[in-house]
């Protein structure tokens, strides 16, 4: 089997796709910094938005189904299945609650993003840095806080 040299039409069209980001650069350094940051700031906190708004209409969608397929009260005649049955309602109901705590967490997120208070840590009152944001959108505290708080309470839990 022959093994293909590259041609030259592969280094040229690498030469054209190297001078587009250069150009690109050119374009953003003729706008405003601080107008181009705002801006920036604005559509991540957009994106955040339609993010927390799926995740809240996912959340809905599978309570729904999980509501409508809640089993009944049975009742076992072996001790064990009940046992089981039980303590399986009692997680799907635990896990249900966690669900509908992150739904609140999620509506007061949409509501600070309306409010133009999202991203501001209720400690410190620093920006709360991008990427947590984007990992944890729901978050309040800047990661310094955060550790600090949890800090706290391992030690009273010792």
């Amino acid at each position: 089997m022959a093994i293909k040299k590259p041609t030259t039409k592969t280094a040229a069209t690498k030469a054209k796709t190297a001078k587009k980001p250069a150009q690109a650069v050119t374009i953003s350094r003729t706008s405003s910094p601080q107008k181009s940051a705002k801006g920036s700031r604005e559509e991540s906190m957009q994106k955040i938005r339609t993010i927390l708004l799926q995740q809240k209409s996912a959340l809905l969608s599978e309570a729904e189904v999980a509501l409508n397929e809640l089993p009944g009260v049975t009742i076992f005649p072996d001790m064990g299945d009940q046992a089981s049955a039980e303590t399986d309602m009692n997680f799907m109901l635990r896990l249900r609650g966690r669900e509908q705590r992150l739904l609140k967490k999620i509506d007061e997120a949409i509501e600070r993003i309306d409010s133009g208070t999202f991203g501001i840590c209720d400690e410190c009152g620093n920006e709360i840095d991008f990427k947590r944001l984007e990992a944890r959108p729901v978050t309040t505290m800047c990661i310094a806080c955060k550790t600090l708080q949890e800090e706290e309470e391992k030690r009273r839990e010792v």
